[in-house]
C-alpha cells in the first residue's frame, strides 16, 4: 500500500472507524511499553524482583505501573469518590480543555497557531495583575458575582488581542503563523518573567510571583476540598465551552467561514469570504479561548501568577489533534492526558521506576494514539480524495461533499 493510498484511508475513515483506530493504537503503546518496562527491569539491579515472567525476574512490574498509571489517576473512588488524586485529573483535564478547543478553531480555519502557550501565560498574567485592582474596590460579598466574570473576560481579551498579532501578520504581511506563534510563545514568557519581577512582585514573598487574588473572585470548589486546587464549576465551564465552540462552528455563518477557509481558502473567498478578516477572527478567537485558560489557572489552581507555567498550551495541540480538531472529542482527549498527567505522579509516589521511564511511557501512548489522526489531517491538506460512490471530494468523517444540486 503506497502513502497516498493509506492517507486516503485515513481521510475517509469514518468516525467511529477513527475511534476504533485510536483505542487499536492505545493497546499497541501499552504492549510497546510493557516491553519496555520489562528491558529496564533487567537492566536494574534490585534486590528482590517486583515481578516474574517465564521463570525471569524483573525489577519493574508492567501491570503494576499501568495500574497505577490509569487506575491511580483517580484515586480510591469507592471510599472517597471526592479524593484529591481525582480532583488532581480532572484539574488537569479542565485546563486542557481551553487549549486543546483554542489549537482545534484555528486548525479548523488552517491556521496553525502554536502559540496557545504564550497566549494562556498573557491571559493569566493580565488576570492576577487586574483582579486584585479592581478587587479593592469592590464591596466583599459581591466579589464572586463580578471578580470571576470579570477575571476570565481580562484572560479572553488578553490572550484574544495576543493571538490576533500573529493572525494579522500572517493575513496582510503572508507571515508564516508557525514561526510567529513559537516566536512570540518565547515573548510572552520573558515579558511576564520581566513584569513580575519587576513591577508586580509579591513584596513578601521570595517567590517570583504576584499578590493573591482575593478569595472572592477564587472558583468555588464545590464537593471538592479547596486544598485539592479544582472547582466542578470551572470543570463545567470548560464543558458548556466545548458545546458552544462546536455549535458556533457547525451553525453560525461565522463557522462556516472559518471551516470553509480551512478546507479550500480560494474557494472560500471565491465565495465572498474575506480571508484576511477570517484569519485575524480566527486567531483571536482561538487566542482568547487559550486566554480564558490561562485566567482560569489563575483562578482555580494557583490563586495568582507564578513564573513556570506547565506546558498547557503545547499540550492542547496534541490534544486538538487527538480530537481530530472536533470541540466535541477535545473534553475525551483532554481528560486521557489529565489521566497520564495526574497518573505519573502516582507512579512516581508509589514505586520506585524512575521519573525518565514514566515519561518515555506517556510519551509512547501519545504518540501511538495521535499519530493516525496527524497523518489523517496532513493528508487532507495534502491530497484530495474522492467518495467511491458519489465522486464527491471527501470532508471529514468519510461523508462526500454535498452540492447544491
Amino acid at each position: 500500500m503506497s502513502v497516498k493510498d493509506a492517507a486516503e484511508r485515513l481521510v475517509g475513515a469514518s468516525r467511529g472507524e477513527r475511534v476504533l483506530i485510536s483505542g487499536a493504537a492505545l493497546l499497541l503503546s501499552i504492549a510497546v511499553g510493557f516491553v519496555l518496562i520489562l528491558a529496564a527491569g533487567r537492566m536494574t539491579t534490585c534486590g528482590t524482583a517486583a515481578a516474574t515472567y517465564f521463570g525471569v525476574g524483573f525489577c519493574y512490574d508492567p501491570l503494576l505501573i499501568y495500574d497505577r498509571l490509569f487506575i491511580g489517576a483517580f484515586g480510591n473512588l469507592s471510599q472517597n469518590p471526592l479524593n484529591g488524586q481525582f480532583a488532581t485529573t480532572l484539574s488537569e483535564t479542565t485546563i486542557l480543555m481551553f487549549t486543546g478547543v483554542a489549537v482545534a478553531v484555528a486548525f479548523r480555519a488552517g491556521i496553525f497557531n502554536i502559540g496557545t502557550q504564550g497566549q494562556l501565560v498573557v491571559g493569566a498574567l493580565a488576570t492576577a495583575i487586574a483582579v486584585p485592582v479592581v478587587g479593592a474596590t469592590v464591596p466583599a460579598g459581591v466579589g464572586p458575582f463580578l471578580l470571576l466574570p470579570f477575571g476570565l473576560l481580562v484572560g479572553a481579551v488578553t490572550g484574544g488581542a495576543y493571538g490576533a498579532i500573529p493572525g494579522a501578520l500572517k493575513a496582510y504581511a503572508d507571515a508564516n503563523e508557525v514561526i510567529t506563534t513559537i516566536m512570540l510563545n518565547f515573548v510572552a514568557t520573558s515579558i511576564a518573567l520581566y513584569l513580575v519581577q519587576d513591577h508586580f512582585k509579591d513584596p513578601e514573598s521570595f517567590a517570583t510571583q504576584t499578590v493573591s487574588v482575593p478569595d472572592g473572585a477564587l472558583f468555588p470548589p464545590i464537593l471538592f476540598d479547596p486544598r485539592n486546587d479544582f472547582s466542578l464549576v470551572a470543570f463545567v465551564l470548560a464543558i458548556g465551552l466545548l458545546v458552544a465552540v462546536y455549535l458556533i462552528l457547525e451553525r453560525t455563518s461565522f463557522g462556516y467561514d472559518l471551516r470553509t477557509s480551512g478546507i479550500q481558502s480560494e474557494a472560500a473567498e471565491y465565495g465572498g469570504v474575506d480571508a484576511a478578516r477570517t484569519v485575524v477572527a480566527s486567531m483571536t478567537f482561538s487566542g482568547a479561548l487559550a486566554g480564558i485558560g490561562g485566567a482560569v489557572y489563575v483562578l482555580m489552581v494557583l490563586g495568582n501568577f507564578q513564573t513556570g507555567v506547565p506546558a498547557y498550551g503545547f499540550d492542547g495541540i496534541t490534544v486538538s489533534i487527538l480530537a481530530g480538531n472536533n470541540p466535541l472529542g477535545v473534553g475525551l482527549a483532554a481528560l486521557l492526558f489529565g489521566v497520564l498527567k495526574s497518573g505519573s505522579i502516582v507512579v512516581d509516589v508509589a514505586t520506585d521506576v524512575p521519573p525518565q521511564l514514566v515519561g518515555v511511557l506517556r510519551g509512547l501512548i501519545i504518540l501511538f494514539v495521535a499519530m493516525p489522526e496527524f497523518f489523517r489531517l496532513i493528508g487532507k491538506h495534502v491530497w484530495t480524495f474522492e467518495d467511491e460512490t458519489t465522486g464527491r471530494p471527501v470532508t471529514d468523517g468519510g461523508v462526500g461533499g454535498e452540492t447544491d444540486e
